[in-house]
């Protein structure tokens, strides 16, 4: 079901770049569809002890409808943030519903494998897309190639017109980039889970799996945390290299924390 959601989503985010007297009405459902995903996969999250997602989820329902509100009226902002979004679709979608998205995966656990083994510590494949180290087995999956951050940063970069020097130098800015540091974000997860180095805290870490705890630090703890300081160091990047970004991150923080007062401030 959550698969059908994300591809509902990408069909009318596609369907906005067509230029159509419904095009907006196609990127409300785009981000409804979107905003559903991330409500659907809440179990999931929840049960890997992750919370960051399960609270997107919940602020994504204020930023719908805010979103779903201007797209109506024709905002030129919220219709740029849509291109974004409509745009990381076209470059995701390949790699979620072909099989080039598990020929990424093998590449990636091929490189992955290789780093741990190169740091000297003895791993193996237990299945295509599963290594395992000490008996701590941990499946890559489409979400540990990178391919979604590099999808998105690539969306974002084309939100506004760029010359052919800002898309070449945006480009190598973000494909290199998170691909390379999520192949080690990858490796240092696998160590430290499978070398047991966080084995704290199982009242707030744990989930009833044997050593599971020095999983929940490394990866949904220190790992999140060092992606959102990576995306944000990118994201200052491609403001440098596209100003006009800079310009619609402010607009846009101006349109959504204006429509927030303005409730908050109606409510009281």
């Amino acid at each position: 079901m959550n698969e059908y959601l994300v591809l509902v989503s990408c069909i009318f985010f596609l369907a906005f770049l067509i230029p159509t007297a419904i095009r907006n009405w196609c990127a409300v459902f785009g981000w409804t569809a979107m905003v559903l995903f991330l409500f659907a996969e809440i179990p999931y999250y929840l049960s890997i002890n992750n919370y960051l997602y399960p609270t997107l989820a919940v602020l994504s329902v204020p930023f719908l409808l805010i979103t779903a509100k201007y797209l109506v009226r024709g905002d030129a902002r919220v219709e740029q943030l849509s291109r974004a979004a409509a745009v990381a679709f076209l470059v995701y979608a390949p790699f979620a519903f072909t099989p080039l998205g598990d020929w990424l995966i093998s590449v990636v656990v091929g490189q992955t494998l290789w780093l741990v083994n190169a740091l000297g510590h003895d791993a193996l494949l237990a299945a295509w897309n599963m290594v395992i180290r000490n008996g701590f087995r941990v499946e890559i999956i489409l979400a540990c190639t990178g391919i979604q951050a590099i999808a998105i940063m690539l969306g974002v970069a084309a939100a506004v017109p760029t010359t052919t020097r800002q898309k070449i130098f945006s480009f190598l800015l973000i494909v290199p980039t998170i691909y390379i540091l999520n192949l080690v974000r990858n490796t240092a997860v696998i160590i430290a889970y499978t070398g047991q180095w966080f084995p704290y805290l199982p009242s707030i870490a744990g989930n009833g799996e044997f050593g599971y705890e020095s999983f929940f630090w490394a990866h949904n703890v220190i790992a999140e945390l060092l992606a959102l300081v990576l995306l944000v160091g990118i994201a200052y990047s491609l403001f440098r290299i596209i100003p006009g970004l800079a310009d619609l991150a402010a607009d846009l923080t101006r349109l959504y924390s204006g429509e927030v007062r303005r409730v908050f401030y109606k409510d009281r």
